[in-house]
């Protein structure tokens, strides 16, 4: 690479523990927008399921904003669909509307039945497909991001949400099994997308926030699986949680991701206290009560706060919602390039 930094070279370097120009504005988590799909004549609907165009979604937010990375796919139900869930799509419903799984096909106490064809099931192959053009078209510019679920949040798009919290309680060796059979076919996946174009991978584990899981289950339940999980993963890896993972940062850290991802809820002073300077935290930014609901100038404080105590990539807390406003975006995006320098 040149001397001149690029937001590929910025992003990258940084998640590799190399010293950057400035803090990177990016994500590892959907960032399309209404204009993103405007710009191509796509519907929201239609994006999930073509890869052409998701790749142009997931890249228009560098091109009209420039936003610092392009993340596929937009949704959780891709590892779902592969085996086996029924995903409702809401093609006939106007407006923002996620995909969400409709049928569960996993129950406390089954064994984890993985397909033989898994990475050809399913929406698998778009996704591949989407990161294939993305590094074609984009790949010399700018940072191509995808992820994959953690264990346990899988495990809730397979079976009822309720039944596994109930059974994390009352039969932890069972859904501890169920945990440990799905981090095979996870890997698999994340070389896949790897293989395919992807530059790094994100961890969505936000699934099991200690607001709902105490750190001692944390510790004893999550931690072992995610860990596994990781450590079989190409690299650079971010794990990102939702909730106040103040009690939990530490654990999140010995997982062996080099980027850990926090939402607003986390003191990023705390954190970064408990982890030292060298830890590559990224957040905190709310990404739907500042970044879609409040003003540029409240995004601008908001980017200011964050860099102040200690992150060292900008990033949303969770998947930009696509009716951000422009305005919006690129007060997000200069904000971060007027304070992040280093």
């Amino acid at each position: 690479m040149s001397n001149e930094w690029s937001s590929k070279k910025r992003v990258l370097g940084l998640l590799n523990g190399e010293k950057v120009d400035r803090v990177p504005c990016f994500s590892g988590m959907g960032n399309i927008t209404v204009p993103g799909l405007e710009k191509y004549g796509a519907a929201f609907q239609e994006v999930h399921k073509n890869a052409e165009q998701m790749a142009n979604a997931a890249s228009s937010s560098y091109d009209l904003y420039g936003y610092e990375t392009a993340v596929v796919p937009f949704d959780l139900g891709v590892e779902a669909e592969a085996f086996g869930c029924n995903i409702n799509y809401y093609e006939h419903t106007e407006g923002i509307l996620y995909p969400t799984v409709k049928t569960k096909v996993l129950k406390t106490g089954d064994k984890v039945s993985v397909p033989d064809d898994f990475l050809e099931r399913g929406r698998i192959p778009v996704v591949a497909d989407a990161l294939r053009l993305l590094q074609k078209n984009w790949g010399d510019k700018i940072a191509i991001g995808t992820y994959i679920l953690g264990p346990y949040t899988m495990a809730g798009q397979l079976m009822d949400l309720n039944d596994l919290l109930k059974n994390s309680f009352k039969q932890k060796e069972a859904v501890t099994e169920i945990l440990e059979g799905l981090i095979p076919p996870l890997i698999a996946l994340a070389k896949h997308y790897k293989d395919a174009g992807a530059d790094y991978i994100t961890v969505r584990e936000m699934g099991a926030p200690s607001d709902i899981i105490s750190p001692k289950m944390f510790n004893s339940l999550i931690v072992p699986p995610l860990k596994k999980l990781i450590e079989g993963l190409p690299g650079p890896r971010i794990l990102h949680m939702c909730g106040d993972t103040n009690p939990i940062i530490e654990m999140m850290q010995a997982c062996g991701a080099e980027a850990l991802s926090v939402e607003q809820r986390n003191d990023i002073s705390a954190s970064r206290e408990k982890l030292g300077k060298d830890a590559v935290i990224l957040g905190n930014i709310d990404a739907y009560n500042v970044l879609v609901q409040s003003k540029p100038d409240v995004i601008k404080e908001n980017v200011q706060k964050a860099i102040e105590a200690g992150v060292d990539g900008i990033m949303p807390g969770c998947d930009i919602w696509p009716e951000i406003s422009k305005e919006n975006m690129l007060a997000l995006v200069n904000a971060t390039k007027e304070f992040g320098k280093v």
